[in-house]
């Protein structure tokens, strides 16, 4: 059995044996075998254990690995490193794991993160810290705005533009009243609150709410309550495993798919949700992505190559992870570490891969980059596996997210 030991052993000569030899030491000094470079080290952030997992999880970790393995695993003469943490969808627990990831393993950023309260709480442990938050999970738009900071980036999407793109388009399209069934934290409102807006300058009404507890199962009353509204949409206004109850439950109900003359309106729905509940029960609903692994023949080879890794197509979480980490690895070899010098060569490049074409980062830490109104496609339309989206429309990032002149982060300079 070989025994580890704690003791250094020292390559060359001994004093004594130099001794022996009749050579001084300052004829032959003694000489330090080099140090091999410390990595440079991210940690994916993410939930491997609860509603979260197939958004992000496993998956986004590998995403990173993609871009790492993209740029020849070494930036600016340092070897990448990736580390994987499973928050569990506990603040705290995600707050702890990047605690020790900074302080004790020398990580450099925090990436990806999903839950809204968990990015806000990593995104201002990273400024006292003087690391990055290179956020693609999170999507509450104050991020960015009221709580933005010099040292986070919100890569993929957020409740503004997700509520901007569906809400607007829909309430053009006809439908002028809703009805939203929303979770209970700082996500499912900043969500449908962003939604109000826009719907109701674009001429529609809200009618009204149900709220639940993230983690429910039973939608009944909810669902029961947004019949008796008689509104045209009903909006899901929460995420994961929560959306997944949601639209079935509403299947039951004959809410959705023009059954009872309501649409369903899935505020944030990722590909993985629609192949969890099957395109019967999905087809029809209305949402925004980021990103779709068939929209070209770019995005569909890298996605081909993710899903020989990971056996399932991307969601947005999860380009956005590859995305972010690939920006910002470029920003390395093109001007080190410094997280300040990276954050200004992150804003001065553009944004281009296989999912994001001229991109761009704002003062604000947002993100420039188009977005994807979609259609659900029916059993019958779809012709092969994961091809579940039509795409109805593009929205370019200026028109999507929300303009600087509407800002209220510190860092944007009024005039």
């Amino acid at each position: 059995m070989i025994q580890k030991t704690s003791r250094t052993t020292r390559c060359g000569p001994t004093r004594r044996t130099l001794a022996r030899g009749g050579l001084g030491l300052l004829a032959l000094p003694f000489i330090r075998p080099a140090r091999a470079a410390e990595p440079l080290r991210l940690g994916v952030l993410v939930d491997m254990s609860s509603w979260g997992r197939d958004t992000g999880g496993p998956a986004s970790v590998v995403a990173a690995q993609m871009a790492a393995e993209e740029m020849g695993g070494v930036v600016a003469g340092l070897p990448i490193e990736i580390l994987a943490g499973d928050h569990r969808m506990n603040p705290d627990l995600g707050v702890q794991i990047s605690r020790d990831w900074i302080d004790n393993r020398n990580v450099q950023a925090i990436v990806d993160v999903p839950n809204s309260a968990l990015g806000l709480a990593v995104s201002g442990f990273c400024l006292k810290r003087n690391r990055l938050a290179l956020l693609s999970g999170p999507g509450a738009s104050a991020i960015t705005n009221q709580a933005c900071n010099a040292n986070t980036v919100q890569f993929t999407y957020d409740t503004y533009a997700l509520a901007h793109v569906t809400g607007a388009a829909m309430v053009a399209g006809g439908a002028k009243t809703w009805f939203f069934i929303t979770a209970d934290y700082a996500f499912g409102h900043q969500l449908e609150a962003d939604a109000t807006a826009f719907i109701e300058k674009a001429g529609g009404k809200v009618l009204g709410h149900a709220l639940h507890p993230t983690g429910t199962s039973d939608f009944s009353s909810a669902l029961l309550a947004a019949q008796v509204s008689k509104a045209d949409v009903v909006a899901i206004a929460n995420a994961g495993q929560d959306t997944d109850n949601t639209v079935k439950q509403a299947a039951e109900f004959g809410v959705g798919q023009h059954l009872n003359g309501q649409r369903i309106a899935a505020l944030l729905m990722f590909i993985s949700d629609v192949h969890a509940v099957g395109l019967k029960i999905a087809q029809g609903t209305m949402l925004t992505t980021a990103s779709y692994w068939n929209l070209n023949a770019e995005t569909r080879a890298w996605s081909e190559r993710f899903f020989a890794r990971t056996h399932v197509m991307p969601t947005m979480e999860q380009t956005g992870t590859y995305g972010v980490v690939l920006h910002y690895l470029k920003a390395v070899a093109k001007v080190g570490t410094d997280p300040q010098a990276v954050m200004a060569a992150m804003r001065e490049m553009p944004i281009n891969d296989a999912f994001v074409k001229n991109g761009y980062l704002r003062i604000d830490g947002r993100v420039i980059r188009d977005m994807y109104l979609a259609r659900v496609k029916s059993p019958e339309e779809s012709k092969e596996p994961w091809d579940y989206y039509e795409i109805i429309r593009t929205v370019k990032g200026e028109d999507a997210f929300r303009p600087l002149a509407e800002s209220v982060c510190p860092l944007v300079k009024k005039t």
